[in-house]
């Protein structure tokens, strides 16, 4: 499981680099809102992504080792990544969705802890 959980991890960081190039980019694929509590400028929200799916990438390599410390950075950064997806749900709605419910199966693998796995 602690496999599954960097591989989702690593996925999740790669897809997050990937997104805050494009925001950063100002690409036409994010939606803007008017009125929305959490409104940052595009830019900000490709940097958020971009900072969280590299630390996300790093953290990815400790769990491919079987690091204790990546287990707990990741489940950290895993709901990280969740929260920063959900605060940014108007600008890319269904990929947010989608990032969070892979957020949340990389967190529930890296919790279940098994016999034999470090």
């Amino acid at each position: 499981m602690t496999v599954f959980g960097g591989v989702m991890l690593l996925l999740a960081g790669i897809l997050g680099i990937v997104r805050g190039i494009s925001a950063i980019a100002q690409d036409d694929i994010f939606v803007t809102t008017q009125n929305y509590v959490f409104k940052f400028d595009l830019t900000s929200w490709g940097w958020i992504h971009l900072i969280l799916g590299a630390v996300a990438v790093l953290i990815s390599m400790g769990l491919f080792q079987a690091r204790t410390w990546a287990r707990v950075a990741g489940v950290a950064i895993g709901g990280l990544i969740m929260i920063a997806n959900f605060m940014s749900l108007p600008y890319y709605p269904v990929w947010s969705v989608v990032m969070i419910a892979l957020s949340g199966f990389m967190i529930w693998a890296l919790c279940l802890v098994r016999p034999g796995d470090t």
